[in-house]
């Protein structure tokens, strides 16, 4: 399983993403797309989004904090 997580340190809701991931166990990577352009490239490339939390997993993408649809593509 592969989970990736677009976001910023000043993001509540991308805090509330990883913090709902680590409560689920969930193993992620981490991008901080304010210093890594080339993962906001990939981000807005995946999602057609600029704004964070961006999260993908096994390729499904997911704008802002949506754990309910988060936790249903995990368990597929």
């Amino acid at each position: 399983m592969s989970v990736i997580v677009y976001s910023t340190p000043s993001c509540p809701y991308c805090t509330m993403v990883k913090d709902f991931l680590k409560k689920q166990q969930v193993p992620f990577e981490d991008y901080d797309v304010s210093r890594d352009q080339r993962r906001a490239e990939e981000m807005v490339r995946k999602s057609g989004q600029m704004g964070v939390p961006v999260t993908d997993v096994n390729g499904r993408i997911f704008v802002g904090y949506r754990p309910s649809e988060i936790e249903s593509a995990l368990h597929r």
